[in-house]
């Protein structure tokens, strides 16, 4: 009975080792919670939208990523521009290395009111003296551009800067869902 018990004990032991080396590793590195702030990413992601994100993928053009910028304030945007590119805006048009590019994810929101633009015009070497983003450089803008404060104010993110891709929405149910 004894060696019963302690080859029971022994099991569970190992059972509850194993659940906390697995939480471990899935909200340390794999899926990490995140609450957001603000709205300068309306319409995709909403105040207090609780969100997943990872830190292993590949950044890519229009993923929704996490950084810390310098001042040490964490922020989430989309990437636009990429190492190496030049981007430009103009009539709302969204230009890299000079081949015009579809933004699908700003949906209705990109629709002109009252005659302004929703991305205003502008060129990456007006903006930062730079003709190209640096090697190892991101061009980062929030999907509500005219409440966003994003790359068009504080330059290019760097890729040691990048926390994490933003994966899903968890809570509110309502929102739950994959980040387009």
């Amino acid at each position: 009975m004894k060696d019963y018990i302690l080859e029971k004990f022994f099991y569970w032991a190992k059972m509850v080792i194993l659940a906390c080396v697995l939480v471990f590793i899935i909200r340390g590195f794999l899926f990490i919670p995140m609450k957001v702030d603000g709205n300068s990413m309306e319409t995709t992601l909403k105040p207090n939208d609780q969100l997943v994100y990872e830190k292993i993928s590949k950044i890519k053009r229009f993923d929704v990523i996490i950084f810390e910028n310098e001042d040490g304030s964490i922020y989430i945007k989309r990437v636009i521009g990429l190492p190496g590119e030049h981007i430009k805006y103009e009539d709302d048009e969204l230009y890299v290395n000079g081949s015009k590019l579809e933004e699908a994810f700003l949906g209705q929101a990109k629709i002109k009111r009252d005659s302004n633009q929703y991305t205003t015009n502008f060129d990456l070497k007006e903006m930062t003296n730079q003709e190209t983003l640096s090697d190892d450089g991101y061009f980062v803008l929030g999907d509500n551009r005219r409440l966003s404060k994003d790359s068009r104010s504080f330059g290019e993110i760097k890729a040691d800067r990048i926390i994490g891709k933003a994966r899903f929405i968890y809570y509110p149910l309502k929102n739950f869902g994959r980040i387009k």
